[in-house]
């Protein structure tokens, strides 16, 4: 496939995978989830903005470090409508979970420093492993066995 002129105002999602380094099943999936839009031609072929390539590299970016989709959208949905977004919409957006990943550092840094207690433990002290049940938090939920998963806060 050749590549796009950057003149070209709208792409495939060929050129968008091509260009993003992203499965055309992941863009069918991004656009089905409410993260990027595209038009339909008169053939039924999907066509997209060029700033489409921007939305799709911070929404990987923000997939690395463990933003949620949801939480993905919400700050999409605060990028202007009609115009490609500037640095300062990208940092605005990037701003609403800041303190979200600012808790995630300090809990791995925590993981971290009591690594050294956890392994080879086989997890008989699920009282105090902050790995799998930190602070236990499993108690809350009654006696008998968990399954554990961590959500981090809203």
């Amino acid at each position: 496939m050749t590549s796009p002129s950057w003149k070209t105002p709208e792409l495939s999602v060929g050129e968008v995978a091509a260009r993003s380094g992203v499965a055309t099943s992941a863009l069918r999936f991004y656009e089905r989830n409410g993260l990027i839009h595209s038009r339909r031609t008169s053939g039924n072929q999907r066509r997209y903005t060029r700033d489409t390539l921007r939305r799709v590299a911070f929404i990987r970016a923000s997939q690395r470090v463990g933003i949620s989709l949801d939480r993905i959208r919400a700050a999409l949905d605060l990028l202007p409508e009609g115009r490609t977004p500037s640095r300062a919409d990208w940092a605005r957006v990037s701003e609403c979970w800041r303190s979200d990943l600012d808790q995630r550092i300090k809990q791995l840094q925590e993981l971290r420093d009591d690594l050294d207690d956890c392994i080879g433990c086989g997890c008989l002290t699920l009282d105090r492993c902050g790995l799998v049940n930190p602070k236990d938090i499993a108690a809350e939920a009654g006696p008998g066995p968990r399954r554990f998963t961590y959500t981090p806060c809203p």
